[in-house]
């Protein structure tokens, strides 16, 4: 009986670990080049709300080689991308009240950070695509951000 207690609190306390060290919060490092270092991104429902904080360690202005992240369902990708462009630097090169648009950080240049925090509720467990929508950016700069059922 006890033994089978000690199991029971063991399984408990590795399922409770699990969920207290979801990935909730990411940190992704960009450069004065086309590409993020991540292609895939992953976080569990439990999140609540997921914080990305994103970096440019080049040197190059936004005008020259901005860069954002941006999260939209993957069905809406192929239209939001581009749809970003007439939005210019000042709108960070994502469409103005687009629904579509999940999350974004701002448009930045080389040195600058910017953190966006969302919720997930209301998001279903699956896949999801993230991008930088800079022209000519999106279609290099992409990935697939994953919500799992916790």
């Amino acid at each position: 009986m006890i033994k089978k207690s000690l199991v029971a609190i063991a399984v408990l306390l590795l399922f409770a670990a699990r969920g207290a060290y979801a990935d909730c919060s990411f940190q992704i490092d960009v450069a004065d080049s086309l590409g993020f270092p991540v292609s895939a991104m992953t976080a569990e429902s439990s999140c609540g709300t997921v914080s990305v904080t994103l970096t440019h360690t080049g040197s190059l202005p936004k005008q020259a080689m901005g860069h954002n992240w941006v999260l939209t369902r993957s069905a809406d990708f192929q239209a939001v991308a581009p749809a970003g462009m007439s939005a210019g630097v000042a709108g960070n090169y994502v469409p103005a009240g687009d629904a579509r648009v999940i999350a974004n950080t701002k448009l930045i240049g080389g040195g600058e950070s910017d953190t966006v925090e969302f919720s997930l509720d209301g998001l279903a467990p699956g896949d999801y695509t993230f991008y930088c929508s800079f022209p000519g950016h999106w279609s290099a700069m992409k990935g697939t951000f994953t919500i799992t059922a916790s």
